[in-house]
């Protein structure tokens, strides 16, 4: 299963599914990160450090690091559901395709 890391604003109910279909996910808030105004591009290098693919709900910003080139071990972007678990199912059938995530960007949407 993949390692992830889930940045600040990604939703706990989320994180905590993945972790219950065997995915090694580390919240912002455990890695001491939260509520720190960290930028993107900073998030990005810690989890690259971790060995980590970046699961996140900013599209926007992380698409453009990647697009910029930025090394990565992945990184996983996700369009929001109000169903955390749906959501948690979506990521984890979209990454089981794309294993390695190394330099990749998965985009997940709703309905996918």
């Amino acid at each position: 299963m993949a390692d992830l890391y889930a940045d600040e604003q990604f939703p706990l109910k989320t994180t905590q599914h993945l972790r219950t279909i065997a995915h090694d996910v580390v919240t912002a808030q455990e890695a001491g990160k939260a509520n720190q105004g960290i930028p993107d591009d900073e998030v990005l290098a810690f989890a690259n450090s971790q060995q980590r693919a970046v699961l996140t709900l900013n599209r926007r910003d992380f698409i453009r690091l990647h697009n910029q080139g930025a090394e990565h071990a992945g990184i996983v972007v996700c369009k929001d559901d109000a169903d955390k678990v749906a959501l948690g199912d979506r990521i984890h059938q979209t990454i089981q395709a794309e294993v390695p995530l190394t330099g990749k960007l998965i985009r997940v949407v709703k309905g996918s």
